[in-house]
């Protein structure tokens, strides 16, 4: 079991989970609904609740959007965004669109997306984002299932859309971000923006209402839409405060592509909510483009995933040429953060990087080490208010503690999704007696922290031995040849599994048989004896969801010769 990491004692911590255990004791969602000045009569708007709220009171002239391009740059103050999106809103309302309408965004990480996202909520329509690396069989999926009638994209991306247009009837409209002429069917956003008046009456939606929707990546069968509604934003407001630490003085920069749902619930409404001014990066990814970042806007929070965090690493001293001391507080997500980046964390900027876990699902935080507590590496943390987890058996009972068993959690809390679009069956396999089930499994320490294990289906079970995979990859990655491992059980007639290692080396390492010994002795000491690899395959890549997971599914398929599945989500070049 990994020590405690204290946090550093210069961080004051959120006032309001000072005494974490007193606060999960007697907090209520109920109450804090209550108390949010954003309902109306019992209706809200999140994009209202995020940016217009603070266009009309003193924070109007304060910047919400930093907008880093490769080589240009620009910004917008919250009173600028509330006039855009009202104008987008306008825009949308001319041409017909109703409440419950599908709208789907399709461009890379431009302005327009941001004023396009809040726009579509200010109609009452649904919004749905879509990554700009999507080929055309991801896009029709999305677009097909969903029955979008609305697109936004852009003069680059908009030939992947015509190569499946006459597949698509329900798409009415297209509406280009950079073009002011267009063919029939198209609407130039340009032009239409600037007719359009900055004042919108905004639609007052009820708490359960849709607001907007993303696609999980499939396993054997297509995607499929998670629907999340307006209330999510209270449960996002809530844990930007609690987890994130976030404060309206802060510049907060998160990595997400508003293509996943961390781009969304903590790129756009979560921090906005909050009155914090959000930097977007809209170039490629690089280690001196990412330092320069924070270098250059002076970034106080930061939240990104695991798997940026090691490339970071891999880098080694490229962070000495940048001031990163405006840093405060680093939190990651996506998958599993291995310890050895907790500790890297604080060996590069002076801060541990803390871990939280939630899921497209929930919408929002679960599970997370706060500021406000000591770090356990490793592990993922703690529930939030108003929720419990728990570790339950095939019926449902808690088990005891340290047993491993089904990652649960009470369902009732605001930023849960919905539905799944056009599909209760699936919905209703998420729960069973009275839990909402994650579909991982954990352990719960008697100390209150849970600790992933991994996903049901990706636990290996090895001469008897049950193994998660995280552990070993965890311990891999201490070593310092290897930069990232995914990990798998393969059949063996004599162990029932073994556990193979696929691997990436570092810079100035080779894949030789001396090695591969000298990571099997490594992996030996820190590990109990049936858990290390008994098989190694050096790769150059591991394949990953643009959320940074490590796509295990994959590395078995190829392995084994099956099915690979869905792979719209997945990580590639751009």
């Amino acid at each position: 079991m990994q020590g405690f990491i204290e946090k550093p004692a210069t961080i004051v911590p959120t006032p309001n989970l000072q005494d974490y255990d007193e606060t999960h004791k007697t907090f209520r969602w109920q109450d804090a609904y209550e108390k949010v000045e954003w309902f109306e009569d019992g209706r809200l708007n999140a994009a209202c609740s995020a940016v217009d709220r603070h266009a009309r009171s003193w924070r109007k002239d304060k910047i919400a959007l930093y907008w880093q391009g490769d080589d240009k740059a620009s910004k917008y103050t919250f009173h600028e965004l509330s006039n855009l999106s009202n104008k987008f809103a306008n825009l949308l309302t001319s041409s017909g669109i109703e409440k419950g309408d599908r709208a789907f965004i399709f461009l890379p990480r431009i302005p327009e997306l941001y004023v396009s996202f809040l726009g579509i909520l200010k109609t009452g329509a649904i919004a749905g984002t879509m990554f700009s690396a999507f080929g055309t069989e991801g896009l029709y999926d999305r677009l097909h299932d969903s029955g979008a009638r609305y697109l936004i994209t852009n003069s680059e991306l908009k030939s992947r859309v015509y190569e499946i247009k006459d597949d698509l009837p329900d798409l009415e409209q297209i509406i280009i971000v950079d073009e002011t002429d267009v063919r029939g069917g198209e609407i130039s956003y340009p032009v239409e923006m600037e007719k359009a008046s900055g004042t919108f009456d905004v639609a007052k939606m009820l708490p359960d209402d849709p607001a907007f929707m993303l696609y999980t990546s499939g396993t054997t069968g297509k995607p499929k839409g998670v629907v999340h509604r307006h209330l999510a934003i209270v449960g996002q407001h809530a844990t930007t405060e609690w987890v994130l630490d976030l404060h309206e003085d802060d510049i907060y920069w998160c990595t997400a592509d508003p293509g996943w749902v961390t781009g969304i619930s903590y790129g756009l409404l979560g921090p906005w909510s909050c009155g914090a001014s959000v930097v977007v990066h809209g170039g490629r990814f690089g280690p001196e483009a990412w330092y320069s970042m924070i270098d250059q806007y002076k970034v106080m929070v930061w939240y990104s995933a695991p798997t940026a965090f090691r490339m970071l690493m891999r880098a080694s001293d490229a962070h000495k040429k940048y001031d990163l001391g405006s840093l405060r507080h680093i939190c990651s997500v996506g998958e599993p953060l291995n310890a050895e980046i907790v500790h890297w964390g604080i060996r590069t900027f002076g801060l541990p990087i803390h871990d939280n876990f939630w899921q497209t699902e929930t919408g929002g935080i679960l599970i997370a080490n706060y500021l406000s507590m000591p770090i356990k590496p490793g592990w993922m943390g703690k529930p939030i208010p108003g929720i419990t987890a728990a570790i339950i058996d095939e019926d449902g009972d808690t088990v005891p503690h340290g047993t491993e068993g089904d990652l649960a959690i009470t369902p009732a809390f605001p930023s849960m999704m919905l539905e799944i679009w056009k599909n209760p069956v699936k919905y209703a396999e998420y729960f069973r007696a009275g839990w909402y089930l994650t579909g991982d499994k954990a352990v719960q320490h008697e100390d209150g922290y849970f600790l992933f294990i991994g996903r049901a289906d990706d636990v290996i079970n090895t001469s008897g031995e049950r193994v998660g995979p995280f552990e070993v990859e965890s311990a891999l990655i201490e070593h310092p040849a290897i930069v990232e491992a995914g990990v798998i059980g393969k059949p063996d007639q004599l162990r029932g599994e073994i556990i193979k290692a696929f691997v990436v080396l570092a810079p100035g390492y080779a894949p030789t048989d001396d090695l591969k010994d000298d990571i099997r002795k490594f992996v030996k000491t820190r590990l109990a004896g049936h858990a290390y690899p008994r098989e190694f395959e050096v790769v150059e890549t591991l394949p990953k969801t643009r959320s940074g997971k490590i796509v295990r599914r994959m590395l078995r398929a190829k392995e084994l010769g099956l099915p690979i599945g869905d792979v719209s989500t997945l990580m590639g070049d751009e």
